[in-house]
């Protein structure tokens, strides 16, 4: 029996295979009939090829099925590969044609030229949109860029953890976290992994890393946000100072910069006529906020009250300037106000009102969030109270830092948003295969 291969297998190897016979499953992508001529274009997930049958040279059985077939039929179809005058520079002969299964209804959705449809059309019918080459180019991304990251934290003696996604209260606060009724209790959906991979940390693996969903109710309506999504997260410990952080998310960014003409990088990133990312050699920039705050008022006329976040506007802005003055796609911004951070972020010594704290902008957008953790118990609690919440509601995760916990420091990182900006897509939830905000809870 003839072993399915992909398209792109047989392409790559078609000098080798011609005049061979072939196997190709998957969907009728198109169907041309010229009389004597049939073509079916058929479509996987790696690309397309053409299939052919012809009046007295191929089989009645191949000619009668692929006259009845239907766009989007799943088939297999054996043959032989042939020089043919296509993009590919060849063609399957058919010999037989299999068909598996034919839509039932027409199609809501026509495959080729999805993107082109409203994205609440396209997300309503999204396993339709997703067989569309295209579209499937964002998760192979998506899948590579997740893939660099385990292997680039490996590789630096990272340890992969798997924690909990049931927490027993929110990282930051009681707001913004989804609850859930567990047994006799309520408990939480998590807003991050931050108490985890910090147990993980003071637990002894020193350095660890995990990908996994994280959970967000902030009712946003905007073209950045999600309510659930994938956060890339590290944490080591034994560190110096924040700037330790930093390095590791930078040595990230840059392996991953350095494999972007591997596939499926080079694919997605020519689909959507995409610019690699720009590194300085030199380094990502690191800006303290102090100065971004100035940088805004003179150079832009953007005023930023002293003390707090940048917005949407400002941080286009810092990645408009890194990209024009710096030759950078990426900038830190560092040293955030204690306001706008959560209460397990270190205060500077000489300012206690600013962080050892930062976010990594990336083409304009916040992609990375970090810095260093405040690892003294009774630095927390009071942290805690100056937050305006009750130690005693934190008391599990103050139990960490009773026995001995090293300075550590960690980062969070958004996959969407890295595909999102990496592509120029306009829309987060073009990155994310079935999207979760406050209007959509199905597919």
């Amino acid at each position: 029996m003839l072993k399915e291969r992909f398209v792109w297998e047989v392409l790559a190897e078609k000098e080798k295979l011609l005049e061979g016979e072939v196997r190709i499953c998957g969907w009728v992508h198109r169907i041309r009939d010229l009389g004597r001529v049939k073509f079916a274009i058929i479509r996987d997930r790696s690309g397309s090829i053409q299939v052919t049958a012809k009046k007295g040279e191929s089989p009645d059985t191949v000619l009668e099925t692929i006259e009845s077939l239907r766009q989007e039929s799943v088939v297999c179809v054996d043959g032989v590969l042939k020089k043919a005058p296509t993009r590919e520079g060849v063609e399957v002969k058919a010999t037989k044609i299999t068909v598996i299964n034919t839509p039932v209804e027409p199609l809501p959705l026509e495959v080729e030229g999805s993107e082109k449809a409203s994205l609440p059309t396209r997300l309503r019918y999204r396993w339709l949109d997703l067989r569309n080459p295209k579209i499937t180019a964002v998760f192979e991304l998506e899948a590579f860029v997740a893939r660099v990251f385990r292997e680039y934290y490996t590789s630096q003696g990272f340890v992969e953890i798997f924690t909990p996604k049931i927490v027993a209260a929110g990282t930051e606060s009681g707001a913004e976290v989804f609850p859930v009724l567990y047994f006799d209790k309520t408990a939480f959906l998590a807003q991050s992994p931050q108490f985890y991979k910090q147990f993980a940390v003071i637990a002894g693996l020193e350095r660890v890393f995990e990908i996994g969903p994280v959970f967000r109710a902030e009712p946003h309506h905007t073209s950045r946000h999600l309510n659930e999504y994938h956060s890339l997260d590290i944490e080591l410990g034994f560190i110096e100072s924040f700037h330790d952080v930093m390095d590791y998310v930078e040595g990230f960014i840059r392996s991953l910069a350095g494999r972007v003409e591997e596939e499926p990088a080079r694919r997605a990133l020519e689909t959507y006529s995409a610019e690699p990312p720009r590194l300085p050699a030199s380094g990502i920039p690191r800006i303290p906020i102090a100065e971004a705050y100035e940088i805004l008022r003179e150079k832009y006329g953007k005023e930023v009250e002293e003390g707090e976040d940048l917005d949407s506007e400002g941080e286009r802005l810092m990645g408009q300037y890194a990209r024009e003055e710096l030759d950078s796609d990426f900038v830190f911004i560092i040293e955030y106000p204690w306001k706008v951070r959560p209460f397990y972020t270190m205060r500077m010594e000489s300012n206690p009102e600013l962080t050892y704290s930062f976010d990594l902008l990336y083409r304009g957008l916040e992609i990375v969030t970090g810095g260093q953790r405040e690892h003294r118990y009774h630095q927390l609690v009071s942290n805690l109270k100056d937050k305006g919440l009750e130690p005693e509601g934190f008391q599990f995760y103050l139990d960490f830092f009773k026995h001995g916990a090293p300075p550590h420091g960690g980062a969070g990182m958004g996959l969407e948003r890295i595909v999102m900006q990496t592509l120029g897509l306009d829309n987060i939830r073009e990155a994310r295969m079935l999207p979760r905000d406050t209007e959509r809870i199905t597919p």
